[in-house]
C-alpha cells in the first residue's frame, strides 16, 4: 500500500488513510516542538495547581479513540507521578456524561484533560459543561487537533483551561483516527512524564525511526495476513491493553465489521475470552519492554502457539534477551530502553497498517468505510439530557 501510486490508492479508496499513517513520524517531531514551545506555560500551569491544592484528581477523557489515549498513558503515568499530589484516572466522556455523579465531585479539585480530534463530539462538550457545573475547583488542559473545534473555542480566554493544539495535519481527514491518536498520546506523555527534556527528545528520535521502519516493512506485515481469517485479537498488558483496544477498533472501523475483533490483557485473556479463538483467528500480542511484564506477554503467545488453534499468532515487540519464537514483527534492540507508553506509537502504526490491509482485503474502502452512515467521523445522534445537581 505504501508504495502504490496516488491513482491506485484513490481507486482503492485508501489514499487519505494511507497518507495519514505514513506521515506520523514527522508529526511526532512537530509535536515535541510544540511541547517545547509551550513548556514554560505548561509547567507554570501545573505548578500553580500543586501549590494551591494538596491533591488534584487528573481525569484523562475523550470518546472512542480519544478515550483510549487516556487508557494508553494512564498506567505509565501513574507509575511516574507523585500520587500524593496527582490522582490520575482515565474516564471516557461517554461514562462521565451518562453518570456524572459517579465521577465528578464538587469537593475534589479536578484537572480535566480532554483529548479530541475535532473537538465537536457532543459528549466531549457535555463532559466539560458538566464538570463546570459540578466541580468547585475545576482546571482543564484541552489537547485537540482542531483550532476551530468547540473545545478549542471553549478554552479561549479561560485562565483555568490550557489549550494545547496538535499539528495541523494530525486532524485526520480520513474516517479513522491515526495521527490524532499518536500525537495526543505523545503530548500527554511529554506534559506529565518526569523524564528530562533530553530523555524525551531521545525517545522521540527513537520512536520516529521505529515508525519509519514500519513504513519500510509493509511486506512483513502483509505476510502476517496471508492466512484465511475472519477475526483478529489484540493482547497487551498495562497501557498496552488500551493500545490493544485502539488497534482492534481500527479493524472494526476500516472493515465495517466484516472482520470481528476482540482485545484483552495478556493475563485476562484466559478468563473466558480465549474461547473466541478458532482456526480463522489471528492473534497479535503487544510485548512489553519491562522485563517482568514481558514474561506474561510472552507466556500467553507461547500458549496460543502451542494450542495450534489460531491461524496465526504474532508478537509485536522490540527485540530483547527473551523473544517469542513464532511469527514476530520485531523492532531494533536499541529501542529496548523506551518505556512502553512511548512504544505505543510505533506499535499502533503496525496495527493501523494491518487494518488498512485488512480493509482492502475484504473489499472495503478505508477512507469511507461506512458509506451507509451508520457511524460517522464525528458522532451524530446523541441527545444530551439536562443534569440537575442536588
Amino acid at each position: 500500500m505504501f508504495t502504490l501510486s496516488r491513482e491506485k490508492l484513490r481507486a482503492l479508496g485508501a489514499e487519505i488513510t494511507t497518507a495519514e499513517i505514513i506521515q506520523q513520524p514527522d508529526l511526532w517531531a512537530e509535536t515535541i516542538t510544540i511541547y517545547k514551545e509551550k513548556k514554560e506555560l505548561i509547567n507554570e500551569f501545573l505548578q500553580n495547581l500543586s501549590e494551591k491544592h494538596q491533591r488534584v484528581r487528573v481525569i484523562f477523557t475523550g470518546a472512542g479513540t480519544s478515550a483510549y489515549v487516556g487508557d494508553t498513558v494512564t498506567p505509565y503515568l501513574k507509575g511516574k507521578a507523585d500520587e500524593n499530589q496527582w490522582d490520575m484516572q482515565s474516564i471516557p466522556t461517554t461514562s462521565i456524561v451518562s453518570n456524572p455523579y459517579q465521577f465528578l465531585k464538587a469537593e475534589i479539585p479536578t484537572l480535566l484533560v480532554s483529548f479530541a480530534r475535532s473537538g465537536n463530539s457532543p459528549e466531549s462538550i457535555a463532559a466539560v459543561e458538566l464538570a463546570k457545573q459540578i466541580v468547585t475547583d475545576l482546571y482543564q488542559i484541552t489537547i485537540t487537533c482542531s483550532k476551530e473545534g468547540k473545545l478549542a473555542q471553549l478554552a479561549a480566554g479561560d485562565k483555568h483551561n490550557l489549550l494545547v493544539l496538535m499539528p495541523d495535519k494530525s486532524n485526520d481527514q480520513g474516517f479513522a483516527m491515526t495521527g490524532s491518536y499518536t500525537c495526543m498520546t505523545l503530548t500527554a506523555l511529554l506534559i506529565f512524564d518526569s523524564l528530562t527534556d533530553e530523555e524525551k527528545e531521545n525517545i522521540v528520535k527513537t520512536i520516529r525511526r521505529m515508525g519509519d521502519s514500519v513504513i519500510g516493512r509493509k511486506a512483513d506485515i502483509e505476510k502476517m495476513l496471508n492466512a484465511d481469517f475472519d477475526r483478529i485479537i489484540y493482547l497487551g498488558s498495562g497501557g498496552f491493553e488500551g493500545l490493544a483496544r485502539e488497534a482492534q477498533l481500527k479493524i472494526l472501523e476500516l472493515t465495517a465489521g466484516r472482520i470481528v475483533t476482540a482485545y484483552d490483557s495478556s493475563l485476562g485473556f484466559r478468563h473466558g475470552p480465549k474461547s473466541f479463538i478458532n482456526e480463522r483467528a489471528v492473534v497479535f500480542g503487544f510485548v512489553s519492554n519491562q522485563p517482568y511484564t514481558r514474561q506474561y506477554d510472552l507466556d500467553i503467545l507461547n500458549e496460543l502457539k502451542q494450542d495450534q488453534i489460531a491461524s496465526t499468532v504474532c508478537a509485536i515487540a522490540v527485540e530483547g534477551d527473551i523473544n517469542y519464537p513464532g511469527n514476530a514483527f520485531l523492532f531494533e534492540r536499541e529501542a529496548g530502553a523506551v518505556p512502553d507508553a512511548y512504544l505505543s506509537m510505533p506499535f499502533v502504526m503496525v496495527g493501523q497498517t494491518i487494518s488498512l490491509l485488512a480493509s482492502v482485503k475484504v473489499g472495503n474502502k478505508p477512507d469511507t468505510p461506512s458509506p451507509s452512515g451508520t457511524v460517522n467521523r464525528v458522532v451524530k445522534g446523541v441527545t444530551i439530557h439536562e443534569f440537575k445537581s442536588k
